[in-house]
């Protein structure tokens, strides 16, 4: 069947399946490697406030910060790989299911790195993905493990420029890269070693001063490091919010595995993501135009 033909065929079976198509309401996620954010070395901390002069970009393409992600080429794909006898079940088991699955749909091979969209036997899109490094993290205390998880999803949502709120990790990473200690910010105000203190007015993070009282908002898309330690801004305000990591859709399955655009084209067809599908911008525009909203998507 041609792709020409896909809005039409799509359109008579989200209908006679009764599949609602509109956007959903918002979600967070958990994917995206590197921020589009600057991290202040040097005089700048000790000034106490992060300043674009003499900055380290956190962005710079290739593999996520703070370890290793790369597949070992002697093998089949480090993320590709079983993880244990239950994933591989659940591999086998997700394959079969999407196999005699009739319904428009979307089939996703970890171990091949590809995105089919079916519908019956018909292919309608076939691209390359970026799936999980299937790396860990480990610092400050606490480990993440980075998985695309197997199994069948649905279609929670439809995203249009989705804004990237990023987890934990990512702070965790900027800060074993730049060697920096890592805290959250405290609900009211968190003091610094010189008596001032961060605070959140108006969803802005900023410093107050001591002596006089005053507010000074910092950059939202700058990193909050003072005292050599990175503060986790709170979830809700402008500096936890990161846009244009997500591309310009996005579709949700839930607890935070989301298939989406990206900037960093050249992970595409690699094992690199910390569990979200990333495609090429013209397939998620597809998807996103096409799919509806309670789709399967099958991933093994």
């Amino acid at each position: 069947m041609l792709i020409a033909c896909a809005t039409l065929v799509i359109t008579e079976l989200a209908w006679a399946q009764g599949v609602e198509r509109s956007p959903g309401s918002s979600a967070r996620t958990v994917d995206v490697f590197r921020a589009d954010r600057t991290v202040v070395t040097g005089p700048s901390q000790r000034a106490g406030r992060p300043r674009r002069g003499g900055t380290r970009r956190v962005a710079s393409g290739g593999e996520p910060v703070g370890f290793d992600a790369r597949p070992d080429s002697n093998t089949a794909d480090s993320a590709a790989a079983a993880r244990s006898r239950a994933d591989s079940v659940a591999s086998a088991r997700t394959r079969t299911a999407a196999d005699r699955d009739r319904r428009l749909r979307i089939v996703i091979s970890l171990a091949d790195r590809r995105l089919w969209a079916l519908i019956g036997v018909d292919t309608l899109l076939d691209g390359p993905v970026a799936v999980s490094s299937d790396a860990s993290l480990d610092y400050g205390g606490k480990t993440w493990r980075f998985e695309t998880p197997r199994g069948v999803r649905t279609v929670r949502a439809k995203r249009d420029n989705p804004v990237w709120v990023p987890p934990d990790w990512h702070y965790a990473e900027v800060a074993r890269e730049h060697a920096l200690g890592i805290k959250a910010m405290k609900a009211r105000k968190t003091v610094l070693s010189d008596g001032r203190w961060l605070e959140v007015r108006d969803s802005v993070v900023g410093i107050v001063d001591t002596a006089s009282g005053e507010f000074d908002p910092l950059r939202t898309d700058e990193e909050i490091v003072f005292d050599d330690t990175l503060f986790i801004p709170p979830v809700g305000t402008l500096n936890r919010r990161i846009e244009g990591e997500l591309g310009e859709f996005a579709l949700d399955t839930g607890n935070g595995i989301l298939l989406h655009g990206t900037p960093h084209k050249e992970t595409i067809g690699s094992a690199a993501t910390h569990g979200c599908i990333r495609l090429r911008d013209d397939d998620i525009r597809w998807l996103h135009e096409m799919i509806p909203i309670g789709a399967r998507v099958y991933i093994y």
